[in-house]
């Protein structure tokens, strides 16, 4: 690894048909919560399952962020380091959250939540960044 600033991958989840201003929105109500309202993204990363919905790519593109997709079984690996757990999503998604388990993959292994899974309308956002613990 070399020296720099970590990375920051927003994770999102959405209902069907959420809009690219929603899911703007969950990302900026994610950044202000976790005290980084000015915080650059580097990510934005969400499952492989949401590649049809065009509020998440929208968004990206917005934001000027590469949109990372997940397949399931990186999800479900990630998804053991989330922080909170909905058995709604776990039946549809087959993860606890999709937010958290997107940001934690696209991240990497030694990533960690900065921000659990916050819902904003039809959107979920959860923020995972590499850098270095105390």
């Amino acid at each position: 690894m070399g020296v720099g600033e970590a990375v920051i991958v927003a994770g999102i989840g959405c209902r069907k048909g959420a809009s690219a201003a929603q899911i703007d929105a969950a990302i900026g109500t994610a950044l202000e919560r976790a005290g980084r309202p000015l915080a650059r993204l580097d990510l934005m990363a969400t499952a492989e399952s949401k590649r049809e919905e065009e509020g998440i790519a929208a968004a990206a593109s917005a934001r000027g962020l590469r949109l990372v997709f997940v397949d399931q079984a990186e999800l479900e690996i990630a998804g053991a380091r989330g922080a909170t757990w909905s058995s709604r999503v776990l039946a549809l998604a087959g993860v606890p959250s999709v937010a958290e388990a997107a940001a934690l993959a696209a991240a990497g292994p030694r990533a960690r939540l900065i921000l659990p899974r916050i819902v904003v309308g039809p959107v979920t956002c959860a923020l995972a960044s590499t850098e270095e613990g105390p």
